[in-house]
């Protein structure tokens, strides 16, 4: 699995490449110290999960998640000294999955990496898939199609796919496609709810509806009306 670091202090980058090379080892660990080096190793290496620290020269680092997460499809975490409610919410807009302050205490970091341990032992096939899905969410995604892409036996997928990723793959579809959903009932306020349905790949509002209050406990209006 390869991962962004971003952070203009390098104590601080290579205190954080330890704490994960040390655990995760197989990982390929990239660093940055702003956010157009960051934009360079984005281009030119397939990132699944990116550090970004707030306070960088130039573009910060919530501006940079921003842009991020509208060009590639990856996992955001802010690290920050700064301990402030409003880049909190802002990190969460934005789609940030989680957010840790400085000095990064190991066992919290490794809470937050646990999720991935999974996929950085995913085999290539399903690796492939997994991409795929991230990418591709919001079109008529079918286990066939997927698996003529990666061009494997379709049965083979869905075997392999239930016993690497720990789910099936229209569950693992549905999540995808309600984590996105999530992201665009605060990002886009005016769009409807049957708008953002058919655009996270969703053929009915009924079942968006149902799957979103199900992974959540809340409507996806009144998940809207909460976070704006």
């Amino acid at each position: 699995m390869n991962v962004l670091l971003v952070d203009d202090e390098p104590l601080e980058i290579e205190q954080l490449d330890y704490l994960i090379s040390n655990r995760f080892p197989s990982w390929n660990l990239f660093k940055a110290q702003d956010a157009s080096q960051a934009i360079q190793i984005m281009h030119s290496n397939n990132i699944t999960l990116a550090f970004l620290d707030i306070h960088l020269p130039g573009k910060n680092g919530l501006e940079l998640a921003e842009e991020l997460s509208k060009t590639y499809t990856l996992d955001i975490i802010i690290v920050t000294a700064f301990q402030d409610f409003e880049y909190a919410r802002t990190s969460i807009r934005l789609g940030v999955v989680d957010y840790i302050t400085k000095p990064v205490i190991e066992d919290d970091l490794y809470k937050v990496l646990i999720k991935y341990e999974r996929i950085g032992s995913y085999s290539d096939p399903i690796y492939q898939a997994v991409q795929i899905i991230q990418s591709e969410f919001n079109e008529k995604l079918t286990l066939n199609y997927l698996a003529s892409k990666i061009h494997i036996n379709p049965a083979y997928l869905s075997r392999k796919f239930q016993e690497e990723v720990g789910m099936g793959f229209s569950e693992y579809l549905n999540e995808v496609r309600l984590k996105a959903a999530q992201k665009m009932l605060i990002e886009c306020p005016d769009m409807s709810i049957n708008g953002i349905s058919e655009k996270c790949g969703f053929n009915s509002q009924h079942y968006f509806s149902q799957m979103f209050r199900k992974m959540t406990g809340k409507s996806p209006r009144d998940y809207r009306l909460k976070e704006i």
